[in-house]
């Protein structure tokens, strides 16, 4: 099963996808691997010039900005998505076409300093926040517009399991532009 996540997708997609994710994490810790993101983030970008962090891996692929500015969207859009299910009784949940965000948004005209700073930002106060829950405020659901029924307890598994997937795609990036283009003089 491949990890790429189209924008729209099938209930069976999705199923398989959510699978893969949750398979990938194992007996981590979700809110561990949560935490030490933006540190890794950090290491994984420090010595990327900017020509590096702005170019894709291939045609119609993101380049290290845009996969940093999309996990900080995402810490937006999860956090708001797991504070309505505790909010409200089972509420529905929209998803959302994270190639429209990327273009639209221009992920890659963003800066790498204030990507990595709004990511950490959020991430502290979202793991602060999930801290605070009771376990049944973690087990409240709301239903996802693709994938279905979702608690909150399930949505930090998949954070954390994106942060692993979006990690593993910048050292591939990194990889694929080779490290004589990437590194700063």
């Amino acid at each position: 099963m491949s990890l790429s996540n189209p924008p729209r997708y099938s209930a069976e997609t999705a199923r398989a996808y959510v699978s893969a994710l949750i398979e990938l994490l194992g007996d981590r810790d979700p809110m561990h691997v949560m935490a030490a993101t933006p540190k890794s983030l950090r290491e994984a970008v420090s010595r990327l010039s900017g020509e590096a962090l702005r170019s894709p891996e291939a045609d119609n692929k993101w380049s290290v900005l845009q996969v940093v500015q999309h996990l900080a969207d995402s810490e937006l859009v999860y956090g708001y998505r797991m504070r309505l299910i505790v909010a409200e009784d089972a509420p529905d949940i929209p998803g959302y076409d994270q190639n429209a965000w990327a273009a639209n948004l221009r992920y890659n005209s963003a800066e790498m300093t204030e990507a990595l700073a709004d990511l950490t930002a959020m991430r502290t106060m979202n793991l602060r926040w999930l801290r605070g829950l009771a376990d049944d405020e973690l087990d409240r659901t709301g239903m996802h517009s693709e994938r279905g029924e979702e608690s909150v307890r399930h949505i930090v598994k998949l954070l954390a399991t994106h942060d692993m997937v979006h990690l593993s795609q910048i050292e591939r990036i990194k990889a694929a532009l080779g490290q004589e283009r990437i590194s700063q003089s």
